[in-house]
């Protein structure tokens, strides 16, 4: 097998270790027991799977797809990049789903505690499917910094959430996206659990001026490496999963 083709195994010095006191909730998501490496079934490749016909034409606008009386407040952006394999090929018809704060730090569920405003022209929430060259795009609202109640003080920086599936439900990764510039990741006691300062990096999405629609919206370039020595960081590996 050459080179090009062969697997790459999972560089656990990469990801952060499952049982991280300073981010309280892995206390008890951290397995208690060695780990078990587990083949999946055929039906968990298989099925259940997405319908790539069932994407509406707003779904990879967050600016428009729940807009009500007019645009949502707060700096307008886009964000794109590519989905990547291992050996740096593209990975063509991967569906991406992303979900974010406002422009003020607040998520529109239920269970939000934190004071600040809704937004009632944004939904926070997307999704889109790779081309044949792996290339994914959607605009949005750039998120809010917000509390959260981990320590006494502790804010997390603005960032996006990204769910990528392959063509079945068990083929599913969870990451987060940052923001170039925010000296708050280097803050956040979640980051603070990878120990690679080059994994966090990968995380950080670039200001990219090149792209920037004038008199509209900031671009960002945000590139996922699904596996391989220097991966994406996922949040599915920090939690021992």
């Amino acid at each position: 097998m050459s080179d090009h083709e062969s697997f790459y195994h999972r560089d656990r010095s990469w990801h952060p270790p499952a049982f991280t006191p300073q981010y309280k909730t892995s206390i008890l998501r951290s397995p208690q027991y060695p780990l078990l490496s587990l083949d999946n079934t055929i039906s968990e490749m298989t099925g259940p799977v997405f319908g790539h016909d069932r994407l509406g034409p707003l779904d990879n606008d967050l600016i428009r797809n729940f807009a009500k009386t007019g645009d949502p407040i707060g700096q307008r952006i886009i964000v794109y990049g590519r989905v990547l394999d291992e050996n740096a090929r593209p990975v063509p018809g991967a569906l991406l789903e992303f979900w974010q704060a406002n422009a003020g730090g607040r998520y529109r569920h239920k269970k939000e505690t934190y004071l600040a405003a809704l937004d009632p022209n944004f939904g926070g929430c997307g999704r889109t499917i790779t081309d044949e060259e792996g290339r994914y795009w959607f605009r949005t609202i750039k998120p809010g910094a917000y509390p959260w109640p981990n320590g006494i003080n502790d804010w997390r920086p603005a960032h996006i959430h990204f769910s990528i599936f392959g063509h079945a439900f068990a083929q599913r990764l969870i990451t987060q996206m940052y923001f170039e510039g925010d000296p708050m990741i280097w803050q956040c006691p979640i980051v603070s659990t990878i120990p690679d300062r080059q994994a966090v990096e990968q995380l950080i999405a670039a200001l990219d001026r090149e792209n920037t629609l004038p008199m509209d919206a900031l671009a960002y370039k945000f590139d996922i490496v699904l596996r391989g020595r220097r991966s994406t960081m996922f949040e599915n590996r920090m939690e021992g999963n």
